[in-house]
């Protein structure tokens, strides 16, 4: 078989591993806090353990149009092998914490490692993958949060047969020991190739306030930021607090909650961009605002099931809301850079990409918060319902705004 075919599916194989442990590393937190609050008071606080899980997402926000220069600029391979390098080193480090400020120290330096990742690996994948495949093999990347999102709800798990300071040490090396095998067997696109290594490119290849005139000035990026960011809410919710709400309105323990939450919303959402990333390079070939009209489908489907999400409070209702919940997320999730690559152009799509996380960041690290004070006043539910409003603005803006003329902006 010819190498050249083959290679770019190895690039997405070799991401996905990395993609799951970047879900896994940053979610088994979210199932953890019974048995780390023994050692460590300060997290008996719903707040508390809410602004540990924020200070990742606001790091990280503030980090992601870093990231997405970066990535523009620099080898991708060589950024998402440091990434992974050193957010497993800061998991592994929290196995050692003791006071929750070293806790809340080490979430902020995985927000500022795990930023360089999803811009990179992105556009490394858009690199080698034409429009053709280019939705099926972000969606297969997807799967990679996804499984690592399902994993870390084990993390309750895991810490009750051992302890949670092995589980972060355990996985930590995992982590380690797979960017080395990275650094053997990833490389960029030659065709897109900046540097092998982390060198600045030449002046005339990237100009930085160039770059971000040309994304800002597009008023399709406005749209495509704010049906990016609405539907950012929900999506760490669910991240951050179905398990809590599981818990709460399952009445079962976190140990338990845990892993029906995420396997629940992994398994709907590897669904989700399987199909809607063959939908959608399927449907583009045909109209070009196929992938517009996929995504849009996958976060009508979301609506309806955060109000069932909110207000269910029987095992058949909840984990059928989730389990839609995540076909849509899915569906959404797939065709994010897809259909940026059909507004910005090549050089410049990491950092939109990563003005994009930025701003969905922040806008979970805010619902994160309020969520925690409202589950400390057992309102939970209901703001998970509320986050459908959100959902339904954006997908009206979607459809009425977003009108491209290529399948991929040059």
């Amino acid at each position: 078989m010819n190498l050249k075919k083959i290679y770019p599916w190895l690039v997405v194989a070799l991401l996905w591993i990395v993609a799951l442990l970047n879900y896994m590393d940053r979610q088994m937190l979210s199932t953890m806090q019974e048995a780390m609050k023994v050692d460590i008071a300060e997290l008996n606080k719903a707040e508390a353990f809410g602004a540990l899980m924020a200070v990742f997402l606001w790091i990280y926000g503030l980090v992601s149009p870093f990231a997405g220069f970066v990535a523009d600029r620099f080898s991708k391979k060589w950024l998402v092998v440091i990434s992974l390098f050193v957010w497993s080193a800061v998991t592994f480090l929290m196995g050692f914490a003791t006071t929750f400020d070293q806790l809340y120290v080490l979430r902020a330096l995985m927000g500022i490692s795990e930023a360089l990742y999803i811009p990179s690996a992105l556009t490394l994948i858009a690199d080698w993958h034409t429009g053709k495949s280019r939705s099926l093999a972000i969606g297969i990347h997807m799967t990679g949060l996804y499984t690592g999102q399902a994993i870390g709800g084990f993390g309750a798990t895991v810490a009750a047969a051992f302890s949670w300071e092995e589980t972060f040490h355990g996985f930590g090396l995992i982590g380690i020991a797979y960017s080395i095998i990275l650094i053997v067997c990833l490389r960029d696109n030659p065709a897109n190739k900046i540097q092998t290594t982390p060198k600045a490119q030449p002046k005339q290849a990237v100009n930085p306030l160039k770059g971000m005139a040309a994304i800002l000035s597009n008023w399709a990026f406005w749209v495509i930021l704010f049906y990016f960011t609405a539907p950012s809410l929900p999506g760490w919710a669910v991240r951050n607090w179905l398990p809590t709400l599981f818990a709460q309105d399952l009445n079962i323990p976190m140990s338990n909650a845990g892993p029906v939450s995420t396997i629940t919303i992994a398994f709907s959402s590897f669904i989700g961009v399987i199909a809607g990333g063959i939908l959608s390079d399927r449907w583009v070939q045909h109209n070009i605002r196929g992938r517009i009209y996929t995504s849009a489908i996958g976060l009508a489907l979301t609506i309806p099931a955060l109000v069932f999400l909110g207000f269910g409070h029987s095992l058949t209702a909840v984990v059928s809301a989730g389990l839609c919940f995540g076909i849509g997320y899915g569906m959404f999730d797939a065709n994010n850079m897809p259909i940026l690559c059909q507004i910005i152009p090549t050089h410049y799509r990491a950092t939109a990409y990563g003005l994009m996380n930025m701003t969905g960041v922040f806008a979970g690290a805010l619902i994160t918060q309020i969520l925690g004070k409202w589950s400390d006043g057992g309102e939970l539910g209901l703001g998970f319902a509320l986050l459908g409003g959100i959902v339904a603005l954006a997908v009206i803006l979607q459809l009425a705004c977003l009108r491209p003329t290529t399948d991929n902006k040059e």
